[in-house]
């Protein structure tokens, strides 16, 4: 089981990254968050110098042209990584999710036009899944259709929150292609380009008053040839969960980063903040603040940790991801919500970053599923141990 300590192997590239978060990436927050064409610049430069630095996509594998970093070395880094929503692009990791997708799954001809340019950052991926008009906690319940005609796909419906489809080179969509089958094989995977016909994209979908690039995207008799089936069919099921398994990881690790860096703006409000007769550090209501938040991040540290030490042992760690996506998503609300008390009516401004980071804290307990369905899924798989004759061993 790994200790909360930094490998010494590990130290020197998370320091490196450190840095270059809190010295490049979180200044350029304001132009950022603006948009447009100076922060897509911005976006260019920083990656730019993460590439010249050595580190860049740390994360993929060696021979996608990545850093080759072992799952388990990589929670360190992206723990820091994930102070600014940014550093994942400006790192080249915001990918990674898609990358691995193409590397397993992929066609030659398919890794030759979309994976080589994906790592290098020279496209943009999108993934849909989500549907407005159906509970899509609850998959099988997807209406977007995908029938053949001769060696095409051609594709019906509508998805929303395909995140970055207004940038991106293409949209891997999650069609039901078998009407026959079983819900759980009646799906695939189609890539469509985001330039053939027929693909509208209907509005960028404000979150919590956030332009994020979560897109809803309508699909009217869009065609693409048969070839840009990913994978085999009926499989679509099988690789969603491939990629959101290792992918809800991914968030837990970054919002570790974003919970660290709000603890430090509570704990550095505290000390240097003067209220009746003394600093707010001396109050015990807000030393209660600084206690609870310390033990949410501990523990998740660790939650975190034996999920990617699972995955890392091969098993399909499903009660590990489950649970701290879970508890990592309520962990990331409860501190920054705390920071944003202490700092009162500037924590409510853009004066600090925290107002951003609290609303798009709240999205982390529905994306990539909600808390509901990690819940139900986790104790029945405990219970599963139990109605079979074991039981669940915490040490293992």
């Amino acid at each position: 089981m790994p200790g909360f300590e930094v490998p010494d192997h590990v130290r020197p590239t998370r320091d490196a990254v450190l840095r270059f978060m809190v010295e490049r990436v979180e200044p350029s927050e304001p132009v950022l968050h603006a948009g447009g064409d100076e922060a897509s610049a911005r976006i260019r430069e920083l990656q730019a110098e993460a590439k010249a630095e050595g580190l860049w996509a740390l994360g993929h594998p060696t021979e996608l042209g990545g850093g080759g970093m072992p799952f388990l070395d990589y929670v360190y880094v992206n723990e820091v990584q994930g102070r600014s929503e940014y550093g994942q692009i400006a790192l080249g990791t915001y990918t990674l999710q898609d990358s691995l997708m193409l590397h397993a799954h992929a066609s030659p001809a398919q890794r030759e036009r979309w994976l080589e340019p994906l790592v290098a950052a020279e496209i943009s991926p999108s993934f849909a899944m989500t549907e407005p008009e159906v509970a899509s906690s609850d998959p099988t319940q997807l209406q977007t259709t995908a029938t053949l005609d001769g060696d095409e796909w051609v594709i019906r419906g509508r998805k929303w929150f395909t995140t970055g489809a207004h940038r991106a080179a293409y949209t891997t969509v999650m069609c039901r292609t078998e009407p026959d089958a079983p819900d759980h094989r009646a799906f695939s995977m189609v890539i469509v380009p985001t330039d053939t016909p027929g693909y509208d994209i209907v509005r960028e979908t404000p979150v919590l008053g956030i332009r994020g690039g979560h897109c809803e995207v309508v699909y009217d008799d869009v065609r693409v040839p048969a070839d840009n089936l990913l994978g085999e069919r009926g499989r679509g099921f099988v690789i969603a969960q491939e990629r959101l398994g290792p992918g809800r990881i991914f968030h837990c690790m970054r919002w570790l980063g974003q919970a660290q860096r709000a603890f430090d703006l509570l704990c550095d409000r505290l000390v240097h903040r003067e209220a009746f007769g003394g600093p707010l550090a001396e109050k015990q209501l807000m030393q209660q603040h600084v206690f609870d938040s310390y033990a949410q991040i501990q523990a998740s540290h660790l939650l975190t940790l034996h999920a990617a030490e699972a995955v890392d042992r091969g098993g399909d760690a499903r009660v590990e991801i489950g649970a701290i996506k879970v508890v990592g998503a309520q962990m990331l609300h409860d501190v920054i919500d705390r920071a944003v008390q202490a700092h009162g009516a500037a924590g409510l401004t853009d004066d600090t970053p925290l107002s951003h980071m609290y609303r798009a804290a709240r999205f982390a307990r529905i994306y990539d599923g909600p808390d509901e369905v990690h819940v139900q899924s986790v104790a029945r798989r405990l219970l599963k141990t139990y109605r079979d004759g074991g039981s669940w061993e915490f040490a293992g």
